[in-house]
């Protein structure tokens, strides 16, 4: 895998999917921003296991507009450059409908502020980097509930997936002149923190009556195909969505 001298800024990589995408990437001689919000300790970890010149650790919080210029900005002056950019981070907060109207509405525009309006704003800033450059990538995780829907406690986060697909989707179809490619990762369940809480709720026999599969998804089973994508050797793929759900849904 050709990733040796690429630079790739992972959002969200402190924990979950983000996490083992930028260990997969730093394992290939990536040089990865590693961005993170509360989990500094985990980004550090990187940092000290494969050397500071291979990992920058980024601070940012999402949900704060105006935190996340300075996070690009960091990035590209900590690596220099950034040839591909993946927008992992992300919320899961339940609010059922039986919730106050307030403190619902509160959790809908939290999500959507990380899950989609971050989102938004790293695209634009890494397109105008891209077009000047000439060249990029941006790889989007996004998730199988932009397809298949979620559980009523979960409306907000069916819905910022569903805009960041199609988002990826037009980004991919403007902007493949200047040699700019979009894709989206669409993971089903996968064991990770974020998902702890609906499999502690739901219980995890029930997420498994769900698969094809035998087991649930593990964050080291999407890296790989984050880091092929990055490598260059799926460009042809631009607009492409892959499902990595286990078979639990199928489109």
């Amino acid at each position: 895998m050709k990733l040796q001298g690429q630079h790739i800024l992972v959002t969200g990589a402190s924990k979950g999917i983000g996490y083992a995408i930028a260990d997969h990437l730093l394992q290939h001689k990536a040089r990865v921003g590693v961005h993170f919000h509360s989990g500094e300790s985990a980004a550090q970890s990187l940092a000290s296991r494969y050397g500071e010149k291979q990992v920058s650790a980024l601070k940012a919080d999402l949900s704060k507009s105006e935190e996340v210029p300075g996070l690009f900005s960091s990035a590209l002056e900590s690596l220099g450059s950034i040839d591909t950019l993946v927008l992992n981070a992300g919320v899961f907060i339940p609010h059922p409908m039986d919730m106050d109207v307030r403190e619902w509405y509160r959790i809908w525009k939290q999500t959507l502020a990380v899950n989609l309006d971050s989102v938004g704003l790293l695209t634009k800033l890494a397109l105008d980097y891209f077009m000047e450059k000439k060249e990029g990538r941006i790889i989007y995780i996004g998730s199988r509930a932009a397809f298949r829907g979620e559980t009523e406690e979960y409306l907000a986060y069916a819905a910022s997936k569903g805009g960041l697909t199609s988002l990826a989707r037009s980004v991919a179809r403007s902007f493949g002149k200047y040699n700019i490619k979009a894709f989206v990762v669409a993971p089903g369940f996968t064991r990770t923190a974020m998902a702890e809480q609906f499999i502690g709720e739901y219980g995890e026999a029930r997420v498994l009556e769900e698969l094809s599969l035998n087991e649930l998804t593990e964050a080291t089973d999407i890296a790989p195909l984050v880091g092929f994508m990055a490598s260059g050797a799926m460009d042809h793929a631009t607009g492409t969505t892959i499902d990595i759900n286990a078979g639990s849904y199928i489109h």
